[in-house]
């Protein structure tokens, strides 16, 4: 067992947006992993059924919203110190549509709970010496879709912030990983009634054959924490999405 192992195995961890998708996936492989894990969501019954699911005594959840500078600044006072924050938060509502049509109010919420939350994140938490600091992008930052500008820009801000932070907050190391396709619920909320035959059409464009799953990302996770040498960087999940 490597040092670096050992460190992740002992640590302890934040995830933002742990109570579902992508962050519950990441809280769980970092409980097995031997982490100490502090989900974060803003939805109390997210959080309360995460935890059922990741094992009662297991996990440590708090309701707090990313984009509120206040309530993510009483978080970090009172889990002190930490090895690890991950984010995949991200509040899609109203964050799709033509430019010339676009809402921006209402698609605010994207930009506050991705962007300038991670940010927040940045500016509070207590990081240890050692330890690392992971965003989400997607590929919508290298295929954008028509009504995709406000997700594509936010996105590649992301990374970045991640460039900037990397330098900044260093010896910290902030990286972003960057997810495809991936099987999680926001595909439900889409009304498609054909929705497996869309998501394989889709599976059948990617180099990889399928599309991804919360544990392809959180498995891409542990290898950022894992290894010390890798900062200010973008680790792409993405099932060869940038190649077709």
């Amino acid at each position: 067992m490597t040092q670096n192992e050992i460190q992740v195995k002992t640590g302890r961890a934040v995830v933002i947006g742990g109570g579902s998708g992508m962050g519950q996936a990441i809280a769980d492989a970092l409980l097995a992993a031997g982490s100490e894990v502090i989900i974060v969501g803003r939805s109390e019954q997210r959080l309360a059924d995460a935890v059922r699911e990741l094992g009662e005594g297991k996990v440590t959840a708090i309701a707090a919203d990313v984009g509120d500078e206040q309530q993510i600044a009483r978080v970090f006072e009172s889990v002190g110190e930490i090895d690890h924050v991950i984010t995949t938060a991200g509040d899609t509502t109203g964050s799709y549509g033509p430019i010339k049509e676009f809402d921006f109010k209402a698609g605010s919420g994207f930009v506050e709970t991705k962007l300038i939350g991670s940010m927040l994140l940045a500016k509070h938490a207590q990081i240890v010496e050692g330890g690392s600091l992971i965003f989400t992008s997607g590929i919508a930052a290298y295929r954008p879709a028509a009504g995709g500008a406000m997700v594509a820009a936010v996105n590649a801000a992301l990374e970045g912030l991640a460039r900037a932070l990397a330098i900044e907050l260093a010896p910290t190391r902030v990286n972003a990983v960057s997810p495809g396709w991936v099987r999680t619920g926001i595909w439900d909320k889409l009304g498609w009634d054909d929705k497996e035959e869309r998501l394989q059409t889709m599976a059948e464009r990617l180099p990889a054959g399928r599309l991804g799953t919360p544990e392809d990302i959180a498995q891409a996770v542990l290898s950022l924490l894992r290894n010390r040498f890798i900062t200010g960087t973008v680790v792409h999940v993405d099932g060869g999405h940038r190649l077709v």
